[in-house]
């Protein structure tokens, strides 16, 4: 992707942006950013003020204390840091308030531009069991479950019965894996009710769920979308999320091993053709699973710039990122579908600062030696980090502190770029998974793409 394009376009008509997260993503939406001549202010909490990403921003404002709920989620404080500092607009990143459609409301009350979609698309497609039902006007198949939220406890024993165990429980406003239950029986599905609606209040301030089939063995793939204001609307081919641990994913890859090109190609047309429906605009990423029998049901939408989206990248040559910036800038998009090219194959290994040898517990701490290995050569390996070493991880706060994504002409020469990468990766001063995600791509079901959501689970316990 040319960036002249978007200089051209006109999208540095945001004099000033406002980055409203913290760490690798931050870093990434000022790297964007810088390429496209707009000045950023970073804002951080005390926790974060020595966070070494602040160094690249043109201004760096300090919102709160170290708690989430002070500072990053703080909409009144990120709101004033921005009009205090002649902000066109702001960039929510992922997580936090990235999918918060009251922060984007308020941003466009504050005549602040919110560099995603709008705050009604935020909010229909954030409340789970109404996008399925909308997706599902579209044409496009959905997993079976309730038609809404669980009206009661009466309600989800008799939609369980009526589709068959298990099934899921699950947050209407949820995400990050909190407020799901596994329920393979109605006595669970009775023990797990009033538990996961405590969980769903207590981190979305919504405690309503829905229910589904649960898929065995299921696949997690997903789409990356682009829209802009005008109703083109483009995909960036699949990645597949499945491996994943506790509903978090660790590994993703593009294209999918078990995706051919026929049905990427006429899931695509049907998802842009949906979201050219419902007036969707900027980025977002449409979630499926896809069964043993290879029917895919579409399970979710994420209204956000996604933490793996560099898979799609490496792929693709876009920047999504700036792809935002100039959506958000009431430009159009930089190409047509036709024109979108598929080259080789990504994997993302995200590396977190956990130990999983003692049950993935959190490594907080300093970090005393931080050396990536780039030894692959140009355009193999990329690493997307805030971190260098010396570095303190704090306490509060999400435990990724590194992606690594190798590219290869092939699966398996990005699989031997990658495990290469890994092995010559130098972090010293805490644990992370790295030794689990050099297991994990020496595993015979992963070598052979035969894999699905519950793997790592298989993985974990024959160690």
């Amino acid at each position: 992707m040319d960036i002249n394009l978007f200089l051209m376009s006109g999208s540095n008509i945001f004099k000033r942006i406002l980055v409203a997260n913290r760490g690798e993503v931050a870093s990434r939406i000022i790297s964007a950013c810088k390429k496209l001549g707009i000045q950023t202010v970073a804002v951080f909490s005390e926790a974060d003020r020595h966070s070494p990403h602040l160094k690249n921003a043109d201004h760096a404002v300090c919102i709160g204390p170290g708690q989430s709920g002070l500072s990053y989620l703080n909409i009144e404080n990120i709101l004033q840091a921005a009009i205090n500092h002649d902000c066109q607009a702001v960039h929510p990143g992922f997580g936090f308030l990235a999918e918060n459609h009251i922060f984007a409301a308020m941003c466009e009350q504050n005549k602040l531009t919110f560099i995603g979609p709008s705050s009604r698309s935020i909010r229909l497609m954030g409340n789970k069991s109404m996008a399925k039902r909308m997706v599902k006007e579209t044409g496009i198949e959905v997993i079976p479950g309730t038609d809404g939220n669980i009206a009661s406890l009466d309600d989800a024993i008799a939609t369980a019965a009526e589709i068959g165990f298990p099934v899921l429980l699950k947050a209407t406003s949820g995400g990050g894996g909190k407020g799901i239950r596994i329920c393979k029986n109605e006595n669970e599905l009775t023990n797990s009710y009033f538990e996961a609606k405590s969980e769903a209040e207590k981190a979305f301030g919504d405690d309503s769920l829905y229910l589904e089939k649960m898929i065995l063995n299921g696949r997690h793939i997903e789409f990356q979308v682009l829209a802009d204001s005008y109703g083109n609307v483009i995909h960036l081919g699949e990645r597949d999320c499945s491996i994943q641990r506790k509903n978090q994913k660790l590994i993703e890859e593009s294209p999918s091993p078990a995706m051919g090109r026929e049905i990427i190609n006429i899931t695509g047309k049907q998802i842009t053709e949906a979201l050219r429906k419902l007036e969707y605009v900027n980025a977002g990423t449409v979630e499926f699973l896809l069964d043993e029998d290879r029917n895919l049901f579409f399970m979710e939408m994420n209204t956000r710039l996604q933490v793996e989206h560099p898979v799609s990248e490496m792929i693709t040559g876009f920047d999504i990122v700036a792809e935002q910036i100039n959506i958000a800038a009431n430009h159009y998009l930089s190409t047509r579908q036709e024109k979108v090219r598929f080259s080789g194959h990504a994997i993302e290994c995200r590396i977190n600062a956990e130990d999983p040898e003692n049950d993935f517990l959190p490594s907080p701490g300093k970090i005393l030696k931080f050396s990536p290995s780039l030894n692959a050569g140009p355009g193999k390996i990329r690493i997307d980090t805030h971190v260098t070493g010396g570095y303190e991880i704090p306490t509060f706060y999400d435990s990724m502190i590194c992606k690594v994504i190798a590219r290869g002409q092939n699966r398996t020469e990005a699989i031997k770029t990658m495990v290469r990468s890994l092995k010559e990766f130098e972090i010293e001063g805490i644990k992370t998974t790295i030794p689990l995600h050099l297991k994990i791509l020496d595993h015979p079901e992963f070598l052979k793409g035969n894999y699905h959501t519950g793997t790592l689970n298989n993985i974990i316990a024959s160690n």
